[in-house]
């Protein structure tokens, strides 16, 4: 048995991060070990069993000093106390184990022209405390990233290839299964108003911009309608486009959802056309749910699927029209998403939590030299 702290923000059932935490510590916890969960918030649901310790949500007028506050916060309250492992989800100063969720901070100045980038890296307080902050986590003595495409961010940007592990999120397989879908499908259909000829595409995700819902919206024509899940960024915006595009009786935003199972069940293919993503747990959901996927190289949840066998990934936008007219052939819908639920067989929450258990005593052993 091993006594472990937990480190993240939210200990909840909400943002991709929150619920990788909240699957894999569960999980952990069932398996015997001690956990101490150093939070701002957790569902006294979802923590039954674990050590609470609050840390105060402080300076929260400004997102990077509200990030420094926690992981000065919580390095307070881990001083002195003795545990075989310290994992954490945040950027922190502590941990000897950090999961890394998100692109870096350092990477993002790509995007900008050279002297916007020197103006915001050398001239910006902010910019230069998220730098500050997030050199210090990779100075942890080991790394876990959610996806291949984060493991290659780090060795870019702060040249860290040892002791660095890619380990992606799992997902419910009992909860996300095929059987489980069999009730919604025509109820959801019929209440759309989906005719049995239509092509139903399926977005989720609540940052329609990053997450690529431009791109898809430019594709949509008969048979295909879409369904939009989130409540994403500028949704007026999305709604004009879908107007100026001709294609508003063919576009449902559906807004957050509950249970997305019923909106999988309603649909043929479910699409991620993202233009910048860790991972993209959604997809992995659907893949469970034997759906076929189509999903960009820039999405990190790409690294499970081998094109044209379990689902289909694509490079450039252009290349999407093409894809999804392969998709039409009903036996192509089948075979991928067969392949696809079995592919999500071997990345069970399960399967992830046994890798990060395997982690965390290879990393209590070298502690103890």
């Amino acid at each position: 048995m091993l006594k472990l702290a937990i480190i993240v923000k939210s200990f909840l059932l909400t943002g991709g991060s929150e619920r990788h935490t909240v699957e894999v510590t569960r999980r952990l916890l069932g398996k015997g070990h001690q956990i101490d969960l150093y939070a701002r918030f957790a569902s006294p649901d979802l923590s039954n069993g674990i050590n609470i310790h609050h840390i105060p949500d402080k300076w929260k007028f400004s997102s990077v000093l509200n990030s420094v506050s926690f992981a000065l916060e919580a390095d307070a309250a881990l001083k002195g106390k003795k545990y075989d492992v310290i994992h954490s989800n945040e950027r922190g100063f502590r941990q000897d184990v950090l999961t890394i969720h998100s692109f870096s901070y350092k990477g993002s100045f790509r995007r900008f022209s050279s002297f916007r980038k020197i103006t915001r890296r050398y001239l910006s307080p902010r910019s230069l405390l998220y730098l500050w902050l997030e050199k210090k986590q990779m100075d942890s003595p080991y790394l876990v990233a959610v996806s291949d495409l984060i493991r290659e961010d780090i060795a870019a940007n702060y040249g860290r290839s040892e002791a660095l592990d890619v380990i992606p999120p799992g997902v419910d397989i009992d909860y996300f299964n095929p059987g489980s879908l069999i009730r919604y499908r025509k109820p959801v259909r019929d209440k759309l108003g989906i005719q049995s000829g239509d092509i139903v595409l399926l977005f989720i995700g609540s940052e329609f911009k990053r997450k690529g819902l431009d791109d898809l919206l430019a594709v949509i024509a008969p048979p295909m309608r879409l369904l939009v899940v989130g409540q994403g960024d500028r949704l007026n915006h999305y709604q004009r486009l879908a107007g100026e595009l001709g294609i508003s009786e063919r576009v449902h935003f559906l807004g957050l959802c509950q249970d997305v199972r019923q909106y999988i069940a309603a649909s043929d293919i479910v699409v991620l056309p993202s233009l910048s993503d860790a991972f993209g747990m959604s997809i992995l959901e659907a893949m469970s749910c034997a759906k076929p996927v189509v999903v960009s190289a820039r999405a990190g949840v790409s690294m499970l699927i081998e094109n044209s066998v379990n689902g289909f990934v694509f490079k450039d936008k252009r290349e999407l029209p093409e894809i999804l007219e392969v998709l039409y052939d009903p036996y192509r819908r089948d075979s991928a998403g067969g392949n696809a639920r079995k592919t999500a067989e071997f990345h069970s929450w399960k399967k992830t939590a046994d890798a990060y258990e395997r982690l965390f005593y290879k990393t209590a052993e070298t502690k103890r030299g």
